[in-house]
């Protein structure tokens, strides 16, 4: 895992011993990793997600190495989104990164043969949280004016694919957003990027498929994905460049994959 690299500063998203990284979807996957890439950097944390025991476990392991405060909520409840970041304790209530990667999908079927509940729930959560908390934390960068917000994305929302119909709305939504607040917040000096994975071996495949865990794994048989560490050390990156610099938008694809659709399992 990497360490503070010599000369690397953050200190135009606030002062060095406050600044903090909120990251929703903290409990797993690329959210988790990127949790510990920037324990391990020095940046205090704010962890936010659905499973308070997860989210303990991650904050016993991560304390010894730097500040770590816990936010237990749902991204699809907005009251709770504002009451929970609202309540943040002054050691934690400066944020200086945010980095939106809760997210989801349910079901792969036709549009015709989709389920509502399915659609809404990555609605919910892909578009609507991610709108709720920046709503959230975007004033106080606004009125600092500093601060780095980091959208995770994915594939789904530069290109289309089979049965990927409404995940994909929600991705390009994100991808929407995305610019949109890259030219609102731009007065203001605040950096704006996402990263658009490709195939990352996550829990996402086992909550697309409901628990179906050897249709899940069958998605990576093969070839080799990006794993969530991959992507972290990406985010960690893009939060250590000197600010004028601004890494606006990344599409990052493991080697065997060209696009959504085109996959070589032949390399491993």
């Amino acid at each position: 895992m990497k360490q503070k690299e010599p000369g690397k500063s953050y200190s135009h998203v606030g002062k060095p011993e406050r600044i903090c990284a909120l990251i929703t979807g903290a409990t797993s996957g690329i959210g988790r990793a990127t949790a510990e890439v920037f324990a391990a950097n020095g940046i205090n944390l704010i962890l936010c997600g659905r499973r308070q025991d997860r989210l303990a476990e991650l904050k016993k392991k991560l304390e010894s190495q730097t500040k770590v405060h816990l936010l237990n909520f749902d991204v699809r409840d907005k009251e709770a989104v504002f009451k929970s970041i609202s309540s943040l304790p002054p050691t934690f209530s400066q944020v200086g990164i945010l980095i939106n990667n809760a997210g989801n999908a349910h079901g792969m079927d036709t549009i015709q043969n989709g389920d509502p509940e399915d659609w809404d729930a990555m609605l919910n959560i892909n578009v609507k949280g991610l709108l709720y908390v920046s709503k959230a934390v975007m004033p106080q960068m606004v009125e600092r004016k500093s601060g780095h917000i980091i959208n995770i994305g994915s594939i789904a929302g530069k290109e289309v694919y089979p049965k990927g119909n409404v995940y994909c709305a929600s991705k390009y939504a994100v991808d929407a957003i995305t610019q949109g607040m890259r030219i609102d917040l731009n007065p203001y000096g605040i950096r704006v990027g996402s990263i658009d994975p490709g195939a990352v071996e996550t829990e996402f495949s086992e909550v697309r498929f409901k628990g179906d865990t050897e249709r899940a794994a069958s998605v990576y048989k093969g070839f080799q994905p990006l794993s969530p560490e991959d992507i972290a050390d990406i985010i960690h990156f893009m939060v250590t460049r000197p600010y004028h610099v601004n890494i606006a938008d990344l599409i990052v694809l493991p080697t065997a994959q060209a696009n959504a659709t085109v996959m070589n399992k032949s390399i491993k």
